[in-house]
């Protein structure tokens, strides 16, 4: 049995006025961001280390 014959007609409503209402929140963002900041949010400017000898060093 599944869980939709367990709750009552005032349940049911409930449920789906609260999945109706998360639908309605999930907007996207219009944030538009330069390629600098996408740059910086993947990494693409960090130190990069190596090992050299045993030792690790900026490469």
């Amino acid at each position: 049995m599944k869980i939709i014959d367990h709750l009552s007609s005032i349940e049911l409503q409930h449920m789906t006025n609260l999945k109706n209402k998360d639908k309605s929140s999930n907007n996207k963002s219009n944030e538009h961001l330069s390629s600098r900041d996408l740059a910086d949010l993947m990494g693409i400017n960090r130190p990069t280390y190596k090992r050299v000898r045993g030792a690790i060093r900026n490469k």
